[in-house]
């Protein structure tokens, strides 16, 4: 179990919005962060809140990191080659580095469609997509990387996201949101404060091994939250498209193949862990103020 002082190092491979979700989170309990970025730009950005970014191919910079680093966050999704984190493993072995916790990002689309029935941990996978089945071999790939290496990797299985700046009330203030129906469609979702909250649980209990759905407790489709959003901000509801529209993207079509339930049982057992906002009705309450 790590302690909360500035000796506590976070290496955030992917400093993206929920790696910088996590990295403020560390900052405000008095940890230094360090986290990669291949964009100039967003490492500026980075720089500006306290972190200390660096380009992800600057080997040296990762291994200082590395050697640093009590914890190392994998957010950056994986490609046809598998998971780009992964050599982060080469660079903390070169360092001669031992992290308390190693915690890689997944998706519950591992899991494919349930046809509205409810996901678990221990259940057989069946990624609909090739993002999907990417994530699979990730996993596999990392747990079994960890155990060769005697590392302590859990894997975080998340749904959609959202948070400030990124919400479904945003896109209606901004004219961008669109209604889409697909009748017996539901899913998880879980606001990004929650899932920084999972995380830093996790890394209070660690568990070589360890899977988990950090998701909400209110499974619900599309059309429930958006028709809430809209009636909550006063608008009217956006334009209604169906899942099929050519309108619709690849991306977006690929989400809707799916309909399930997914259970978050085992991280409130073994973690301790609690969505502080268990809906979006209580999530996007408290996005209101964010509004731009």
């Amino acid at each position: 179990m790590m302690t909360t002082s500035a000796s506590n190092h976070l290496l955030i491979f992917g400093g993206g919005y929920l790696g910088e979700a996590a990295g403020r989170e560390a900052l405000r309990r008095g940890w230094s962060v360090t986290a990669t970025s291949r964009d100039a730009q967003r490492r500026q950005a980075l720089e500006g809140l306290g972190f200390t970014a660096i380009d992800p191919n600057d080997e040296a910079a990762l291994s200082s990191a590395g050697l640093r680093a009590n914890s190392v966050l994998v957010t950056t999704p994986p490609d046809a080659k598998g998971c780009p984190g992964l050599n982060t493993l080469s660079h903390l072995r070169a360092a001669d580095a031992w992290p308390d916790w190693i915690g890689y990002i997944s998706s519950t689309g591992v899991y494919g469609d349930r046809a509205g029935g409810w996901a678990f941990e221990g259940d057989a996978l069946y990624a609909a997509s090739l993002e999907g089945a990417r994530r699979v071999k990730a996993e596999r790939d990392w747990l079994d990387s960890g155990q060769g290496m005697g590392l302590t990797v859990q894997v975080f299985r998340l749904p959609a996201f959202y948070g400030p700046g990124r919400n479904i009330l945003q896109r209606l203030k901004d004219g961008r949101a669109r209604l889409v129906r697909k009748p017996g469609q539901v899913f998880n979702r879980i606001h990004v404060d929650d899932v920084v909250s999972g995380l830093f649980a996790s890394m209070a209990r660690p568990r070589p091994g360890g899977i988990y759905n950090l998701t909400d407790d209110n499974p619900s489709s599309a059309e429930a939250q958006t028709l809430w959003a809209a009636e909550r901000l006063g608008v009217a509801a956006p334009p209604e498209v169906d899942w099929t529209d050519p309108s619709v993207s690849e991306g977006m079509r690929r989400f809707y193949l799916d309909s399930k339930r997914v259970s978050n049982a085992r991280a409130k057992a073994e973690l301790g862990w609690r969505p502080a906002y268990p809906s979006f009705r209580e999530g996007l309450e408290a996005l209101i103020p964010t509004l731009s």
